[in-house]
């Protein structure tokens, strides 16, 4: 299974929104041409890596897909948004040390956590 892949407008909803309600989606939007966006880059696909599935890395290519960059009210390179559930959850902007990425990806995987356990809960008869 692939632990990041890119997206584009086209399959946004499908890849994103929808994927998230199965697991968590980091969605990574930077540009070619920002410094920031090369080193965060390389430090969320290491991570994607290391937690083998636990949670998915989403990148968009902000120059070809304007689009998404607007929808979502992105006003600096790198943006990260989170996505459990279909719902945004959590944003940052700018590279982050590794310590910052850890807590923010722990703590996306501890809320998709909770809102499946919550769903379960409330699916089953007393």
């Amino acid at each position: 299974m692939k632990h990041s892949y890119d997206v584009a407008e086209a399959d946004f909803d499908d890849l994103v929104v929808a994927r998230s309600h199965e697991v968590p989606v980091l969605l990574d939007i930077g540009a070619d041409w920002c410094s920031p966006c090369r080193v965060l880059g390389p430090m969320l696909e290491k991570l994607a890596k290391e937690y083998a599935g636990k949670f998915v890395l989403a990148k968009v290519d902000a120059d070809e897909n304007m689009w998404i960059a607007g929808r979502y009210k992105v006003r600096g390179f790198p943006t990260v948004i989170a996505y459990s559930r279909g719902q945004e959850t959590d944003r940052f902007h700018s590279a982050q040390p590794e310590n910052f990425l850890r807590h923010f990806i722990d703590k996306l995987i501890e809320h998709h956590s909770a809102d499946s356990k919550t769903t379960e809960g409330a699916q089953q008869p007393d």
